[in-house]
């Protein structure tokens, strides 16, 4: 039988162990997650660009290049969480890029409800057609809808 000093020589050597996978886990992850931030941020540089430009190609290019480089991200930061852990600062990064990207997507969002504001001004919608009833009494149809009278 083990006395309590060997115990706890044994409870404290597999615990230091257990921190050294810990953190070698974690090292390996750093190592994996790197790219694929690197990746998304770098994507999400040329978007802005691209936005403050109003470069239609590299705008394009960029939201492609941004679609990627978050699906990889995530896949790698799931297997990371999986298997030790994401390290602190990468979780920082991965946490500033998705805010970058819910601002991009909100300036985008202003940009098109102006848009849509300034076209209405210039090119007015059709007014729907007057509902209610006609001269001769029935109901009046819409050109572009309506039931069909059996």
């Amino acid at each position: 039988m083990l006395s309590s000093s060997h115990e706890q020589q044994a409870l404290a050597a597999a615990s230091a162990s257990a921190l050294t996978g810990a953190a070698q886990q974690a090292a390996r992850n750093t190592g994996l997650l790197e790219a694929p931030l690197l990746a998304v941020e770098t994507a999400l540089a040329e978007l802005s660009v691209a936005l403050q430009r109003n470069d239609l190609p590299l705008l394009e290019r960029a939201s492609g290049n941004l679609h990627l480089a978050l699906a990889g991200a995530v896949r790698q930061f799931s297997v990371a969480a999986q298997s030790g852990g994401v390290p602190a600062p990468l979780r920082h990064r991965l946490a500033r890029a998705s805010a970058q990207v819910a601002s991009q997507r909100e300036a985008l969002a202003r940009a098109t409800t102006s848009l849509d504001r300034a076209m209405d001004v210039l090119i007015p919608r059709q007014a729907p057609a007057a509902k209610g009833y006609g001269a001769n009494g029935q109901t009046a149809r819409s050109v572009l809808g309506g039931s069909l009278m059996a």
